[in-house]
């Protein structure tokens, strides 16, 4: 003998149990339908200005991660969220795919802590890496983006560097003025539409030269002596000094980005 186990449904007619199954997915299609739609748009449009996520520190050409220590500190004692964004290629290699890793390393951040977007903040090197990743769609996640110290249309440092050693890393030759990677960068719009751009540098930097390099058409464009004059901050001493570290707070909160004012710029 066998026995069949039955459900609700089964006792229906035919066309009673269409109208009931029709009835209680309904809903959930109706749902899906939203949440696709509401990703969909979302995606679409720029990130919400007044909505800070988490903030991605790139490091600059080398990849030491320790020079990113006193940003990430400033940031975290602002109770921001921040994921220090591991070197790819001892940060040497391809800028793109440092781009495409950087990209991969959003996804997994606005994942994590359930955001909308990210604000990227590049030191050196890692400000042109942020650039690119922008070109390669972030201008659809990214909210800010940040460069400390970055030659964005390249440094006669690494144009020297290949002339003298001939074989220069990939990254190094990228980073040549006029170089491909920055012509196609810099050909159209430097800063395209989606983030709102900010660049900081000092006017002493001794590895960026010239140190206007790092001027962005359409960005908030500021240099340490325009906040504290007379400083003399070189290349690595950026990412402690008091401007740079103001900014990080008057640039990435929710309201405008802005030039930090009343900062204590001490003697140096």
């Amino acid at each position: 003998m066998s026995f069949r186990t039955g459900t609700a449904l089964d006792a229906l007619s035919p066309a009673r149990r269409r109208f009931a199954v029709v009835v209680i997915l309904a809903p959930l299609l109706a749902l899906v339908v939203v949440l696709l739609a509401r990703a969909t748009r979302d995606r679409d449009a720029p990130a919400a200005q007044d909505r800070p996520g988490p903030v991605l520190l790139v490091a600059g050409y080398g990849g030491s991660t320790r020079s990113l220590e006193p940003l990430r500190r400033t940031l975290e004692d602002a109770e921001r969220d921040v994921v220090v964004v591991p070197p790819v290629g001892r940060g040497t290699g391809d800028i793109t795919a440092q781009a495409e890793a950087l990209g991969d390393h959003a996804e997994s951040a606005m994942e994590r802590y359930g955001a909308g977007s990210v604000d990227v903040v590049g030191y050196s090197a890692g400000g042109v890496v942020a650039r690119r990743w922008v070109r390669l769609g972030g201008d659809r996640v990214a909210r800010r983006v940040m460069s400390i110290g970055s030659p964005q249309h390249g440094t006669s440092v690494a144009a020297i560097a290949v002339g003298l050693a001939g074989r220069c890393p990939t990254a190094c030759r990228q980073l040549e003025p006029d170089s491909d990677l920055l012509r196609a960068l810099n050909a159209r719009d430097e800063t395209p539409p989606g983030p709102v751009f900010v660049s900081v540098w000092s006017t002493a930097d001794e590895l960026v030269v010239p140190p206007e390099s790092a001027r962005l058409d359409g960005a908030v464009n500021f240099t340490v002596q325009t906040v504290c004059a007379g400083r003399r901050t070189s290349h690595g001493e950026l990412p402690s000094d008091p401007v740079v570290q103001a900014a990080l707070l008057s640039t990435l909160g929710a309201g405008p980005a802005a030039v930090p004012v009343d900062v204590e710029c001490g003697r140096r």
